[in-house]
């Protein structure tokens, strides 16, 4: 039901073939007729009964609404008439093909847009498919029949249906159904059974189909035990989990799993690797997480990472919540003393599997307890333990004698359980327990009666010594375990930051692999860190660091494998065990990074082919009526001069010549700011700076008849200083910013200005036109842009482009401003030239067009 106020969805049932001519349409307008029988509004959009008498019966009591028609090539091509669907809005519309492709000219490209478009109007569709149209499966039934299928539907489309009904019959019934004319027309029934109807590829059909529906029945399967908060393992498939610890027979019980799998029959398997929650690794064979994730996926197994510190627990909580019905674990690696105490994980998992069938799979490791380190701290806290387990009875002593009198035999008793407590904790289980046997010997011999003889024969003598001995080794115990777990946590923390900057260098940086090599050198204290990568026979150095990087991993003193052909490999030392799992892990970051720079290399060159061909299209949308407009001019004057037949006066025919020399200026103008702007794109301009004056190239400019000057008024004064600039860009530069002025500035003056601020000279280009808003006139200056991309405008929009990118190659600046009053102003900044160099100044040339 829909929520109040939220318009009710329509409900898609979809009826799945197993192959063509398996009955789907003919169950999809049964379905039609039964709902039609309870009352319900149905209708018949569109249904394809390919001829068959049978499925074309079913349509009779059925209203069918009329096809729209499509004309393409020749042909009227029906299709599903959407709006009269929408109009009509029935309860219900069969849709027939849910896979078809439209004909060109509908509203949607495939049908299951227009029924998509008929469920979010609250009508509920009846439709079909058959399993090779399926996106996933389309190579698999091209490998099994030999025939690609060009109409496909995403599986997530058939997935979203309400419910999904398969529709199937065995490959010999169906063969009959073909024999007998049910399907195809008589000329194509023995061609049909001998190819795509053969036996064996209707078998393959079927089977995808079941397996594909099972897949979505798990799923539906899956949602209903969520929601339903069933934790009870229904044995509805035959699922397989397999537990890891990560230890060295973990690939050993990985494969038997897979082996165990198979044999029930292709089930899936899922591998599982419990991890404690603090972090911290356990004792024993340090975990390879990278290359276990590998070995699963290698057998066809997903690969999960839970955590919990009570692995049966968080296990069979897995295994239920995965509905498995089958659970692999490793028998136990620890000695058989240690069982009698606790008898472990598997039994444990065991006893408390209930319905689950949990395997032990024995391994070469069984049995033989993992090698813990002994109880032994570091030397620099023994070489303190030693002395103090001498020293702290001695000082025990020495004060119970002194304070014999005032103190009772319990007292000193605790005294000397404090000395071994202390050594213990200073200097671990071998000092502590000297400190416990010489304690207690001192303690008999000097501070029990009889003073002075050693009566250790005396139960309660006794006791206190072993006793002693106890809680040295306890405390020692403790200790040794709380340094351990401090080295660990020392270590972890340590991983953590180098994995957190390794991290950081590739998620800051646009390439960050020659980075982070660096990072790893410096971190490991290598001589070189390379990332190779297999070419053929021969391996390429992909990115490098340090110095001599070796060319092959067989060359390398640390040698992981990231990806397929690609390895992370380093010289200068050989690494230790949790050194080497380290720098596996680190591979994995070195991957990313090698992805992110093809990914970056790839989205530049995309960018630069989108950026080319939006060049294209804007040149040629530009060019295309600015190159027209002035040949039509030449050509129309032309025409009417070389015509004998038509009479003209000397002034006609001097407009018509003037008209030509307009043109052919405009065409000038034209290419050569094409050719200024391809110089500029490839890098080809050089100016040639020399001093030279702004009077100069104004004068020079406007005095060459390649912009209108009747409407320019200059105020640049000849004592201007002088600036750098290349004479000839100089003047293409105004030559653009005046004739820019006059054709987009409006019908009023313009001025050209000169003035001089400290180290630079500034030519302003002024009109009182309509202006540029200040957000639009970065977009000036880009190439291909008219003044507000008014398509009225003349020239192509390059004159401003190209009057930047030589004045930005002059080292100078070119900026737009408001006008004062209404208008925009071109502010041109060059460099002033030093002082003394005024004799220097460089003539303009006498053709204002060269540069």
């Amino acid at each position: 039901m829909s929520e109040p106020g939220v318009p009710r969805r329509g409900e898609l049932r979809i009826h799945l073939g197993a192959a063509p001519g398996v009955g789907k349409t003919y169950a999809a307008l049964n379905e039609a007729h039964r709902r039609l029988d309870r009352g319900t509004d149905v209708v018949v959009g569109l249904v394809e009964t390919h001829r068959r008498p049978r499925t074309a019966d079913l349509l009779a009591g059925l209203e069918v609404l009329a096809r729209k028609t499509y004309e393409h090539r020749g042909a009227e091509l029906g299709e599903l008439d959407v709006d009269a669907v929408l109009a009509r809005a029935p309860e219900v519309c069969v849709v027939d093909e849910l896979a078809h492709s439209c004909a060109p000219g509908a509203r949607h490209a495939k049908r299951f847009g227009d029924v998509e478009e008929l469920l979010a109007a609250g009508i509920d569709v009846i439709s079909t498919v058959n399993v090779q149209h399926l996106e996933s499966l389309g190579d698999v039934v091209e490998r099994i029949t030999g025939v690609r299928q060009r109409e496909t539907i995403p599986d997530a489309v058939v997935r979203a249906a309400d419910q999904i009904e398969l529709v199937d019959i065995t490959p010999e019934a169906l063969r009959r159904r073909m024999a007998h004319g049910n399907i195809y027309a008589p000329e194509k029934i023995d061609a049909s059974l001998a190819n795509y109807f053969r036996t064996g590829n209707l078998i393959a059909l079927r089977e995808l189909a079941l397996l594909w529906v099972a897949d979505q029945v798990d799923v539906a399967l899956q949602r209903y035990r969520s929601e339903e908060a069933i934790s009870e393992v229904w044995e509805a498939r035959e699922r397989v989990v397999v537990a890891v610890t990560g230890g060295p027979e973990s690939a050993t019980v990985i494969r038997r799993a897979a082996r165990i799998a198979r044999r029930a029959g292709s089930a899936d398997l899922l591998c599982v690797h419990i991890l404690r929650s603090d972090g911290l690794a356990t004792t024993g064979p340090r975990r390879d997480g990278p290359g276990l994730r590998r070995l699963a996926e290698d057998v066809g197994a997903s690969f999960h990472s839970v955590v919990g510190d009570d692995v049966p627990a968080a296990l069979l909580e897995f295994a239920r919540a995965a509905n498995a019905t089958q659970l692999v674990l490793g028998t136990s690696r620890r000695s058989r003393w240690a069982r009698l105490v606790d008898p472990g994980i598997g039994a444990r998992t065991i006893a408390e599997s209930g319905t689950i069938d949990v395997h032990l799979v024995s391994h070469a490791e069984a049995g033989a307890a993992a090698k813990r380190p002994g109880w032994s701290l570091p030397a620099r806290r023994q070489a303190w333990g030693w002395p103090a387990a001498v020293l702290l009875p001695v000082l025990a002593t020495v004060v119970g004698v002194l304070l014999r009198e005032s103190v009772d035999l319990s007292t000193d008793v605790v005294l000397f359980f404090l000395t071994t407590v202390v050594t213990a904790m200073i200097g671990g289980l071998a000092p502590a327990l000297l400190a416990a046997v010489g304690g207690g010997l001192l303690l008999n011999v000097f501070l029990t009666p009889p003073l002075y003889t050693l009566t250790v024969a005396q139960p309660e003598n006794a006791f206190a010594i072993v006793a002693m001995v106890i809680v040295a080794v306890l405390v020692a115990a403790v200790v040794d375990r709380a340094d351990r777990r401090a080295v660990q946590a020392a270590q972890a923390r340590t991983e953590a930051t180098l994995l957190a900057s390794f991290a950081r260098v590739v998620l800051a940086r646009s390439d960050p692999l020659p980075k982070l090599l660096e990072r790893v050198r410096e971190a490991f204290g290598l001589t070189s860190v390379a990332l190779l990568e297999r070419r053929g026979p021969t391996w390429d150095v992909t990115a490098c660091t340090g110095e001599a990087p070796c060319a092959r991993p067989a060359d390398a003193d640390a040698d992981v494998e990231i990806d397929e052909g690609v390895h992370l490999v380093a010289t200068g030392r050989t690494l230790t065990a949790s050194e080497s799992a380290l720098f596996a892990t680190v591979s994995g970051q070195a991957l990313l990074a090698l992805r992110n720079r093809r990914m970056a290399a790839e989205a530049t060159d995309a960018q630069r082919r989108a950026d080319a061909a939006g060049l294209r299209t804007a040149l040629l949308s530009a060019v295309g009526h600015d190159l027209r407009t002035p040949l039509t001019a030449i050509k129309a004057a032309a025409g009417s001069l070389r015509d004998p037949t038509l009479r003209m006066s000397t002034g006609d025919r001097q407009e018509l010549l003037a008209t030509v020399e307009e043109s052919a200026d405009r065409l000038t103008g034209l290419v050569d700011n094409l050719l200024d702007s391809s110089r500029l794109a490839t890098g080809a301009v050089s100016p040639i700076v020399a001093p030279v004056g702004l009077d100069e190239v104004v004068a020079a400019t406007l005095g060459g008849g390649h912009v209108d000057a009747t409407r320019v008024t200059v105020d640049v004064a000849e004592d201007l200083p002088a600036v750098l600039a290349d004479t000839g860009l100089a003047e293409r530069v105004v030559a653009n910013l005046v004739d820019n002025a006059v054709r987009h500035g409006g019908a009023g003056p313009v001025a050209v200005r000169g003035s001089a601020h400290r180290d630079r000279v500034e030519l302003r280009v002024v009109d009182t036109g309509p202006g540029v808003p200040r957000k639009e006139r970065d977009r000036l200056f880009g190439p291909f842009q008219r003044l507000g991309d008014r398509r009225a405008a003349t020239g192509v929009g390059l004159g401003l482009h190209v009057a930047r990118g030589f004045t930005e190659a002059m080292g100078g600046r070119l900026d737009a401003e408001d006008t004062p009053g209404g208008g925009l102003t071109m502010v041109l900044s060059l460099p002033a030239a030093p002082l003394g160099a005024e004799e220097h100044r460089v003539a303009p040339p006498l053709d204002p067009a060269v540069g």
